[in-house]
């Protein structure tokens, strides 16, 4: 799986398995429909307020292309059990492109 960091994008192992998180508009759009304003989102996550279900439903939209059979549930269960530590990198990668843009 090729990521590109100069498009804002990052990637996250589950399960084994290297997956790119692409935060483009739709993306991001899908997953403000669901969080609400993603500014709330990243002020959350920026006071150690995130919670577990808001990290996966960001990393559920921005997740390009979805591997066949894996579903949400799935993946939200792969995601914590790695831990959150595993997840920063990619979680400050995204944050970072809702602030900042391409």
């Amino acid at each position: 799986m090729t990521v590109n960091p100069a498009r804002g994008e990052a990637a996250i192992v589950v399960a084994g398995e290297t997956l790119r998180l692409r935060p483009s508009f739709a993306a991001l759009v899908a997953a403000e429909e669901e969080l609400g304003p993603l500014f709330a989102l990243v002020e959350r996550a920026a006071g150690g307020e995130l919670r577990l279900g808001e990290l996966v439903t960001l990393f559920w939209h921005c997740l390009d292309p979805k591997p066949e059979g894996l579903t949400r549930e799935r993946f939200g269960e792969a995601v914590a059990g790695q831990g959150l530590a595993a997840t920063t990198p990619a979680l400050r990668s995204l944050l970072q492109q809702i602030l900042q843009g391409r």
